[in-house]
């Protein structure tokens, strides 16, 4: 397991987390050190379309204007259907890591390919839970990490920007040792 600074915040609506990634790109963080999860539509009618045109993502929806914003802006993105959550869209270091929890095979025990990714990050159990609550209920997951630093200066933003709940996450050992 490697252990990363961060902090994970959640947003009740799309607007809020877009303008916390303004505000976090204004400040002058990396944006590769940035994820975001949220649910990919509701059960209404919407078409849903996602598809990787070179190094840009495309998605239809009811939320498609602002996915597609962070395909852009994000490393890495993707969509899973993940059961208990139906269809989950990920921008970010996040996708990544929830492919590395599948192909690693440590999903056991009830713990979602979400849950898994974040325990491998080392966001605590208790902690877990809470967020992949929050993501069944439509809300929105941004999770940044970095140096004890910057992670913590991004909590006070991301609060600033209409988190409901922020959560600073700061690894026992330096982060460099687990480059």
């Amino acid at each position: 397991m490697k252990t990363l600074n961060s902090v994970v915040a959640i947003f009740d609506k799309h607007v809020q987390a877009e303008e916390a990634v303004k505000q976090l790109q204004k400040a002058g963080f990396e944006m590769k050190n940035l994820s975001i999860v949220g649910k990919g539509y509701h059960t209404e009618e919407n078409v849903v379309g996602y598809y990787n045109a070179g190094d840009r993502m495309l998605y239809w929806g009811e939320q498609g204007a602002f996915w597609g914003g962070f395909w852009s802006l994000l490393f890495g993105s993707a969509f899973f259907m993940i059961p208990g959550y139906g269809p989950l869209l990920v921008a970010g270091p996040m996708a990544a890591w929830i492919v590395a929890a599948l192909e690693s095979a440590i999903v056991v025990g009830g713990v979602s390919a979400l849950g898994a990714a974040l325990a491998s990050i080392g966001i605590p159990e208790n902690s877990i839970l809470r967020y992949e609550t929050s993501i069944k209920a439509g809300k929105f997951m941004m999770l940044v990490h970095g140096t004890p630093d910057e992670v913590t200066r991004a909590k006070s933003i991301l609060a600033a920007a209409g988190a409901t709940k922020t959560e600073l996450n700061l690894a026992q050992r330096p982060v460099a040792a687990l480059a």
